[in-house]
């Protein structure tokens, strides 16, 4: 059975005919890599998407600060200021992967002072600001979080927000990283010298790269639709499992295909005897 599955993997060699030392020591750095992965997901659950949230909801809890207060009054409540300020230049800038939106401020008490804040797309403010522009920016914990001009807002890159969809979905991508790194690396201690189909081709790369895939699609489609980041956590390992079963069911199709064309010599060589 090990065999045929390494055989319908399309390689020559078998895991049999490997070193079983060489065997041992792949699952020991298996084992040691799912358990990086294991940590980095735990401390996305424990640490990443918690604190986001909370820190969203601080900011969604903040209040425009009192007229005349002092900068030790704005730490200490977290309140939303406001500032004007002029704007000197804004540029979108491709860097070969996403375009950067970005727009430099300055003082319009102190000509000296600037400051650059991003945006994460072209409207609806951004598009709209020219150099000399009079800005309204809101400011919670030293961060500009919104731009404003004429009744037109926008958030910046540093706002705070309600989409912990992505994170939810990469901490159940390296959870599900860390277990196939476990499983596989498991598998070649238990047996060093027949661990099929537990291969990284083609089984190991079709899992590796379909969790990758659906983890950063079905994050950023839930954080497109609005939908809850604790369904991530149920979502993804469900497509995971779909797709790998349909893969497995494609890989066990074409095997039985090539079985029907090389029809075995013997019995070629039968037909032809009893003629």
């Amino acid at each position: 059975m090990e065999e045929r599955a390494w055989a319908t993997a399309g390689k020559k060699d078998s895991p049999n005919r490997k070193s079983p030392g060489r065997a041992r020591l792949t699952g020991v750095a298996l084992i040691v890599l799912s358990l990086m992965w294991a940590v980095l997901s735990y401390l996305a659950f424990t640490v990443w998407v918690p604190g986001q949230q909370e820190r969203y909801e601080h900011y969604r809890a903040a209040e425009p600060c009192p007229a005349q207060a002092t900068p030790q009054e704005v730490a200490a409540k977290d309140c939303l200021t406001t500032w004007h300020f002029t704007v000197t230049k804004a540029e979108s800038t491709f860097t070969g992967k996403v375009t950067v939106y970005e727009a430099t401020l300055k003082d319009k008490g102190d000509d000296s002072w600037q400051r650059v804040v991003r945006f994460s797309d072209s409207g609806p403010l951004f598009d709209k600001l020219h150099r000399g522009d009079e800005v309204t920016a809101t400011g919670w914990l030293r961060d500009i979080v919104v731009l404003s001009k004429d009744g037109v807002r926008q958030n910046t890159s540093d706002a705070p927000r309600d989409e912990h969809q992505v994170n939810a979905a990469l901490g159940v991508l390296v959870a599900l990283l860390a277990a196939q790194s476990l499983v596989f690396g498991a598998v070649r201690l238990a047996r060093p010298t027949a661990y099929a189909p537990f291969v990284w081709e083609p089984y190991g790369r079709w899992l590796a790269f379909t969790n990758i895939c659906v983890g950063v699609g079905v994050g950023a489609a839930a954080a497109w639709l609005g939908i809850p980041w604790w369904a991530v956590l149920v979502t993804v390992p469900l497509v995971v499992c779909a797709v790998m079963v349909r893969l497995l069911r494609r890989q066990r199709l074409a095997a039985a295909s090539s079985a029907k064309v090389r029809r075995p010599r013997w019995h070629q060589d039968s037909r032809v005897s009893s003629r």
